[in-house]
């Protein structure tokens, strides 16, 4: 047993570890074939290690989301985020890889329960369908996020570490297809949840919601409309989660509107690295929100939504415009999690789908329920204006602000822009410094020199 904590903790200190560490991610030489998982006991090490690993690309991946758009400028000296905010990225920039160490990481752990779990004696039908399920969902979720971030990424089906040494990428359409296929496979055997009580520890954990929530978003983005109106419709059918006042989304860590959120103590907030969410918005201030996003968090529509962000005259000045994004705290503030998934988001997943399907009026229905929300505490005069009807274009264009005003800093802007094919008409706007080709991230430069398989398969630009 000592040796399997050893090796868990390999697992974890990659995906969670320090700023060398992540900035040098290693997740080909994951030793997973060592792990042990002789007997029952074992199983809940590799589970959580699992998840410890998933968590790994929570921070990464919101940063990558909504640093590479239009929302952040740069205060700081770190040339990571100097190169996000002058819109100069390079295959050298430490969040790619990051981001890509997450998604092997996870893949690794899964790839390992997956194998091992069925071989070892003594574990419930229940509980061996549960973590097969979880480590399925974790999986899917990892190369969904890989292929919309990179494109085409190595498809890693094994633990043997020779054999994932020299691994090619494949397509983003074959990746996407084995993401959808865990998602899916993972619905039939995870846990509901209780609608009522314990609410904190289901939503740190894959549940059926999260999978629908996660199949919403992946059909979104690959634009079928249909089944992303589907799966959105049943999260929100099953009334397990409230919309909260828009304080507590922000304020609140496992509030009753999380789906599923990675959770976070003071030994592992990802507050205070160099990739940590507080530390960088909020300790060093390394990017500040732009002035443009400012502007249009601040207005009406917004409503409740401009507690995202707050303002500090004292730290005006040079280029400094003395705001700070404060969705993320520390332990000690209760705001440290990252949420991956919440019931807004549904909303607005099918009032897009609806729109798109020319159902006006669901859309429209849609959007004022968070435009309800978002003026449930101001005066009258203070509440954002209800949505009308208009043509599908118009309706589009609302939601596309929706989802700054309601999802900002969660990771989602970038993906939004490149999904929709508006980011080259953003991003001009927003820089002369933008290319096309940031709407793919490049393949880190150590994964191209470590894996002989990927030489010269950078993405075009970089």
């Amino acid at each position: 047993m000592k040796k399997n904590k050893i090796l868990v903790g390999l697992v974890l200190s990659l995906a969670l570890g320090s700023c060398t560490e992540i900035l040098s991610p290693k997740p080909i030489d994951i030793l997973a074939d060592q792990f042990v998982l002789n007997e029952a006991k074992d199983v809940q090490t590799v589970r959580i290690g699992a998840y410890n690993a998933f968590r790994g690309m929570a921070s990464p991946k919101v940063m990558i989301g909504d640093f590479t758009a239009d929302f952040i400028q740069h205060n700081g000296t770190f040339t990571d985020y100097q190169e996000l905010g002058n819109k100069q990225i390079t295959a050298a920039n430490g969040l790619a890889g990051a981001l890509w160490g997450g998604v092997y990481s996870t893949v690794y752990v899964c790839n390992f329960l997956l194998e091992k779990l069925p071989t070892v004696p003594g574990v419930t039908e229940a509980d061996r369908k549960l973590v097969t399920a979880e480590a399925k969902f974790l999986r899917g979720m990892a190369y969904f996020t890989g292929a919309t971030t990179f494109g085409g990424i190595p498809n890693v089906t094994t633990t043997d570490v020779t054999t994932n040494r020299t691994v090619a990428r494949a397509s983003k359409d074959e990746i996407m297809a084995n993401a959808l296929k865990d998602i899916q496979e993972s619905l039939t055997d995870l846990p509901e949840g209780s609608p009522t009580q314990g609410r904190a520890i289901f939503a740190g954990y894959a549940t059926k919601n999260a999978a629908r929530a996660a199949l919403a978003r992946y059909y979104l983005y690959t634009r079928n409309w249909t089944q992303a109106e589907q799966f959105a419709s049943q999260v929100i059918a099953t009334n397990r989660y409230d919309l909260v006042s828009y304080i507590d989304v922000v304020a609140r860590d496992f509030n009753p509107e999380s789906i599923f959120e990675m959770g976070y103590t003071a030994a592992d907030d990802p507050g205070t690295s160099n990739f940590g969410l507080n530390n960088i918005l909020v300790g060093r201030r390394e990017v500040i929100p732009a002035n443009s996003y400012i502007t249009l968090i601040t207005n009406r529509e917004s409503g409740e939504r401009s507690a995202t962000v707050d303002i500090d005259f004292g730290k005006q000045g040079g280029g400094d415009n003395g705001w700070s994004v404060v969705k993320y705290g520390t332990p000690d503030e209760d705001n440290n999690n990252i949420v991956i998934f919440r019931l807004a988001e549904m909303y607005l997943i099918r009032a897009e789908a609806r729109a798109q399907q020319a159902n006006i009026t669901g859309a429209v229905s849609d959007l004022n329920v968070l435009r309800t929300r978002a003026g449930r505490n101001l005066t009258a005069a203070q509440r954002p204006p209800m949505v009308v009807a208009g043509t599908q274009s118009e309706i589009l264009g609302v939601i596309e602000r929706e989802r700054v005003y309601e999802l900002s800093f969660e990771g989602h802007r970038w993906y939004d822009l490149v999904r929709t094919g508006r980011a080259q008409a953003v991003m001009s706007a927003f820089t002369p410094n933008w290319n096309q080709k940031y709407e793919l991230w490049p393949i880190p430069q150590t994964e191209i020199q470590r894996n002989s398989a990927l030489a010269g398969q950078q993405n075009p630009g970089y």
